[in-house]
């Protein structure tokens, strides 16, 4: 199959890129007023997700149509003889909403590696919400997405008058974006820890390189999955580098021995664990996560306990942590977790205040 450029995608390397959160804000926006939009951005950042994130969101169901894997007749359908008007007429593929209520996303993922033939059939579908007979229910808004040509995809030039029916948006990876993310979603704390303290290592893709295997949002939740199946270590080195690179993996798997020897978060929410020896900086952030997801955990319980253990976290904190981790635990529990952590109930309250207030306030206003 030959590659074609892709002018679209070089002239949206000089686009204004987004982070994930603007992205998601603004595909909100133009599926409310159901203008086609179009994402672009390099593999494994997160595109799909956002889509399903929205369609979760607002109960809406995303018909999830990869177009390379489609021919012509597939989105215009076939054509049968009926009987009864003596005519022929066109059956709708049946991935395509029939509801007349229907007020789902249609995302045409990786659409700009379809075939041309295929790309004009669903130019008809985007530009005049229909094709053939059919035509898509009111309500449906549609989505599409694709790899920019520098990123070493198979790509199709997008033509001009389709590429003219989209708002176009070009996504970049943002830490921060993605640190809220994996922290709602209980990626595993190691993960995160490795990642907020070699931040470089969340995504590494090097258009150039000749490695199968590179570091990405989504290949960091794939390494996330495997910490919680208990695999020999050998293994489990074989399979992260088999989704991060073998660099990566060598680095992530060191900063687990290091994480692994540091106290369990269960016995110093209790109160048993006071104090650490000095340590790795980067098996600590792996623990800091650790202990804000046990809070929350405690704090969805509704544990009577809760008070003391928030206690004890903010004073652990403050007898073991530098001040960047302090306040990143801080920040975890109170901004993203929003934990119900009341001054009038915790004992270390003013101490921490007066000591990483200004700290904890200014890094929840960035």
């Amino acid at each position: 199959m030959p590659r074609a450029k892709n002018k679209e995608a070089a002239v949206g390397s000089q686009n204004r890129t987004v982070s994930p959160n603007e992205a998601k804000s603004a595909l909100t926006h133009c599926i409310k007023l159901q203008r086609p939009i179009m994402m672009w951005g390099a593999p494994g950042i997160g595109k799909s997700d956002i889509v399903k994130q929205i369609g979760d969101e607002q109960s809406r169901e995303v018909i999830d149509i990869r177009l390379p894997l489609w021919e012509p007749t597939d989105i215009k359908g076939i054509p049968f003889y009926n009987s009864k008007s003596n005519s022929m007429e066109w059956a709708p593929p049946i991935e395509l909403p029939s509801d007349p209520k229907s007020n789902a996303i249609l995302f045409l993922d990786e659409i700009n590696a379809a075939p041309p033939a295929v790309q004009a059939a669903a130019y008809q579908l985007i530009l005049n919400r229909q094709v053939g007979a059919y035509k898509l229910p009111e309500g449906v808004s549609i989505v599409a997405a694709g790899n920019r040509e520098t990123d070493r995809g198979v790509t199709f030039r997008m033509p001009a008058p389709l590429s003219n029916r989209f708002v176009h948006l070009e996504m970049k990876v943002d830490f921060e974006d993605w640190f809220e993310w994996a922290t709602i979603n209980n990626i595993h704390s190691d993960v995160v820890g490795y990642c907020t303290f070699a931040k470089q290592d969340l995504y590494d893709f090097d258009p150039k390189g000749s490695s199968k295997a590179f570091a990405t949002p989504r290949t960091w939740s794939f390494v996330s999955q495997l910490l919680t199946e208990h695999l020999p270590d050998n293994t489990l080195t074989d399979l992260v580098a088999g989704a991060v690179g073998e660099g990566t993996a060598i680095k992530f798997m060191a900063h687990r021995k290091i994480a692994a020897d540091l106290p369990n978060p269960t016995d110093i929410l209790s109160g048993k664990e006071k104090t650490m020896k000095k340590t790795e900086v980067s098996g600590q952030y792996s623990l800091a996560v650790s202990l804000c997801y046990e809070l929350k955990e405690a704090s969805d319980a509704k544990d009577k306990k809760f008070d003391a253990m928030a206690d004890n976290f903010l004073n652990f904190m403050m007898d073991n942590f530098d001040t960047e981790l302090t306040v990143m635990g801080a920040k975890i529990a109170l901004s993203t977790y929003k934990l119900p952590m009341k001054p009038s109930k915790l004992k270390s309250f003013n101490k921490f205040h007066q000591k990483f207030g200004k700290y904890v306030v200014a890094s929840m206003e960035q």
